[in-house]
């Protein structure tokens, strides 16, 4: 049993109130640590130690290069635990150890990425209409940023955060899942072993009413970036409005993988099944509505059917299991909830519908690859995220009908299409209501490119060169070179 410390100010503290969270493993069932069950005086340290190190430590005299170099640094610490952080990760939230060490490995591609741009956020030096005046522009780092960071991917998602935010010269103090902090936490203990100074990185543990409350508004977080559900990232925004604090929400989604009757079948298939069975459907990206056009529907349901059927689903850490344990007892019955809830709009199951009944599966959390057919855009299995490993499928005629399916969600965080038509890929794209538009692939990311909701799915972009933007704030200095100051009562 592994009894974990938050890490404060390059230390390690146990919680002020001596409490404790139990980390469960997903595929067995049991307790295997103990997680530290923070409070807002947690929150009130880590935060102090933060602001000190933003404002007068060795890490605010950094030049943009070194701080860079620091960036680097960490990158080429984390290579080298890259295993030992994924094993820890699927021990915590049951998700592939295959996809999860391919994540741990990516990840510090963003530490070289931001690492590379600290020195090349530039300022402008605009042509301006005043004589005697030089006016110029620099981008300044908004100071200690809050990371909240989901439970099915932390470490990832902790990347896509924290890295712009220190290479803009922030310091940040994270606050992962209560219910998958351990990975978090054992990247802090790495910390230790980088150039990186004391405060600049933070963890604190525990539940999101209490520690991420508090941290959100606390009155020197000057910025939240948040990925996690839409109730959560309703109350963070309300929350931060409070004081004005910048905020960036990747949030949930309904997206859709749209099959057109050109499209290369074989290849689609696969898209579909990457979209929705993957990861165990719990991602916010997945492709868990199928619109297939009509005169392919029922060919490509029986293939996607048969192969769906072949799933190997079992310990995380096999490397022949194909879809894992649902990560909490919670998203287990809220899954679970969901099938019953499309029964009872009048969906048909063909596939799946309930737990795995499988006897070495019953510790576990479960749950078949399910599909629906006769879904209509009004029910609910068609409209609201369920997370998990569910796919509702509908037909549609012509492209405007896709268009018009897909669009009508309340969220827009990612679309897929399969088609061999460029006209029709670029109509697609232009049209769909979503951050994020596949062609002919799907539920591939970027350090590079920029990654963000439409509608209820988000605010901001996390990724790529503009991400870094999201973590600054704009200031402009005016240089006079008048040989007098002109009449005090006009301004100028």
């Amino acid at each position: 049993m592994r009894k974990y410390q938050m890490f404060v100010d390059g230390g390690w503290i146990d919680s002020s109130e001596d409490k404790w969270i139990e980390a469960r493993n997903p595929y067995s069932g049991d307790v295997w640590a103990m997680i530290p069950k923070g409070n807002s005086n947690d929150v009130h340290m880590a935060v102090t130690a933060a602001h000190r190190a933003f404002s007068d430590s060795e890490w605010s005299n950094l030049t943009a290069s070194d701080r860079g170099a620091m960036l680097v640094n960490l990158a080429e610490v984390m290579e080298e635990h890259a295993e030992h952080l994924a094993e820890i990760e699927v021990r915590d939230n049951g998700k592939l150890f295959a996809e999860v060490v391919n994540q741990t490995r990516y990840l510090t591609k963003w530490f070289r990425y931001f690492g590379g741009l600290a020195d090349k956020l530039e300022g402008t030096v605009p042509p301006i209409d005043k004589p005697h005046v030089l006016n110029f522009t620099k981008h300044e780092p908004l100071g200690v940023c809050a990371c909240i960071t989901p439970w099915n991917s932390a470490l990832l998602l902790m990347a896509w955060k924290v890295a712009p935010a220190l290479a803009a010269g922030n310091t940040v103090v994270i606050k992962p899942s209560e219910e998958t902090s351990a990975s978090t936490l054992e990247f802090a203990a790495l910390l230790k072993k980088t150039l990186i100074p004391p405060g600049v990185i933070n963890v604190v543990t525990g539940y999101g009413h209490e520690v991420g409350a508090a941290l959100v508004s606390h009155p020197k977080v000057r910025k939240i970036a948040f990925t996690g559900g839409e109730s959560g990232g309703r109350a963070v925004n309300t929350a931060a409005a409070q004081d004005f604090k910048r905020v960036t929400l990747e949030l949930g989604g309904k997206s859709a993988n749209i099959v057109f009757d050109d499209a290369n079948i074989d290849n689609a298939l696969d898209g579909a099944i990457s979209g929705i069975f993957a990861a165990t459907g719990q991602t916010c990206i997945a492709g868990s509505r199928l619109l297939l056009q009509r005169s392919i529907h029922d060919e490509f349901l029986k293939r996607l059917l048969d192969k769906v059927r072949g799933i190997r689903f079992g310990d995380p850490m096999d490397p022949n299991t194909q879809v894992g344990p649902i990560t909490t007892k919670a998203q287990y019955d809220t899954i679970l909830s969901y099938i019953e809830i499309a029964h009872n709009d009048g969906a048909r199951c063909v596939l799946g519908g309930k737990p795995a009944a499988q006897p070495e599966f019953a510790k576990g959390y479960f749950v078949e690859p399910t599909i629906f057919v006769d879904v209509t855009t009004e029910m609910r299995i068609a409209q609201e995220e369920v997370f998990g490993p569910v796919l509702a499928v509908l037909p549609f005629e012509k492209d405007d009908d896709a268009i018009a399916i897909a669009n009508d969600v309340n969220y827009g965080l990612a679309a897929g299409v399969w088609t061999n038509d460029l006209t029709r890929s670029l109509k697609m794209a232009d049209k769909l209501q979503a951050g994020t538009v596949w062609v002919n692939t799907y539920r591939s990311t970027s350090y590079t490119t920029p990654f963000g909701g439409y509608k209820l799915s988000g605010i901001g972009r996390e990724n790529g060169a503009e991400a870094i933007k999201e973590y600054t704030q704009t200031k402009s200095v005016w240089l006079s070179t008048a040989p007098k100051v002109a009449n005090p009562y006009i301004r100028r």
